[in-house]
């Protein structure tokens, strides 16, 4: 059996949300969305979970996840802190938060020897999505990545603005990612996104998104160190600049490194990027327990 890691980035203050949303509770029996996302990488094979959180958070979360979890998943933490960098660069006085989701990856590189997928801690993702994902990754094709594509229309937030990434494909390789971090339902049900100068601009809703849900051989990491490193050099003194993962996605295409296969998924997104999220996400674990999709307790001994 081929060993797959699922990395989960936790390391995120939530400030929309206005809590450490990672731990908060969904399912039935108290379940958090992370849970869910364990319970569906191990149905699908993933023998490995490596957390990537902030080293303020390590004894809430050994507390909250690493009792619950079943003896035949290994599980590891990695820390994401503001001044874990690559020799020879240091921290602008100014700057407060890590660097982002690319740097959370990078993080990781000790940890993880094996192909391996990258979710959202707050995101739901779906059985099936994960499911394709481990298949990938079990047999990966030679010199290529995976990134899941959801359709657009099913990643949203009823309740304000949301940050995806909107691909585009040509046939079942993708060509490009453009991180979008204003985008949002109206009431008139329309789907915009808002550009930096503040111009609404229409979409189909039809888009392929990225939700995070990447997979990848543990070569690429050398490629993250890379494009970090090519980041802090413009960066470093900049407070709020973020090194983003579909950053380091654009630069294995462009550079021809290897290619990035899109799988499509099915299923809808759910998460919990603001208070109000918090009822539907609840809802939303009560159908799918009610249709047998999960048990009322995931991890009832």
């Amino acid at each position: 059996m081929n060993d797959i890691s699922l990395l989960i980035l936790a390391a995120g203050l939530g400030s929309r949300y206005g809590s450490l949303k990672q731990m908060d509770q969904f399912g039935p029996s108290g379940e958090s969305i992370i849970d869910y996302s364990v319970y569906d990488a191990m149905r699908a094979g993933f023998t490995k979970v490596v957390f990537v959180i902030r080293s303020s958070m390590e004894q809430q979360f050994k507390e909250a996840f690493l009792k619950r979890f079943p003896s035949d998943i290994e599980v590891k933490y990695v820390f994401q802190e503001l001044d874990h960098l690559p020799a020879g660069h240091t921290v602008s006085p100014e700057r407060e938060k890590p660097w982002g989701t690319g740097h959370a990856v990078w993080t990781a590189a000790d940890q993880i020897d094996e192909p391996f997928a990258v979710i959202n801690a707050d995101d739901f993702y779906g059985r099936e999505s994960l499911q394709r994902m481990a298949e990938f990754l079990k047999n990966p094709p030679e010199n290529s990545h995976c990134l899941l594509g959801y359709k657009l229309e099913n990643t949203l937030s009823d309740y304000g603005y949301v940050s995806r990434g909107i691909c585009a494909v040509q046939g079942d390789s993708l060509q490009s990612i453009t991180e979008r971090t204003h985008i949002e339902r109206r009431d008139d049900g329309q789907i915009i996104f808002r550009s930096d100068k503040g111009e609404e601009v229409p979409l189909s809703g039809k888009e392929t998104a990225s939700m995070n849900l990447m997979g990848f051989t543990p070569d690429v990491f050398s490629v993250f160190e890379r494009c970090f490193v090519d980041f802090l050099k413009e960066n470093s003194q900049h407070p709020k600049q973020e090194f983003y993962l579909p950053s380091v996605v654009n630069e294995i295409i462009n550079s021809k490194i290897a290619e990035v296969k899109v799988v499509p998924t099915p299923d809808s997104w759910f998460g919990v990027t603001y208070p109000d999220d918090k009822q539907v996400a609840r809802q939303t674990l009560q159908n799918l327990v009610a249709e047998g999709v999960y048990p009322p307790n995931l991890w009832a001994k």
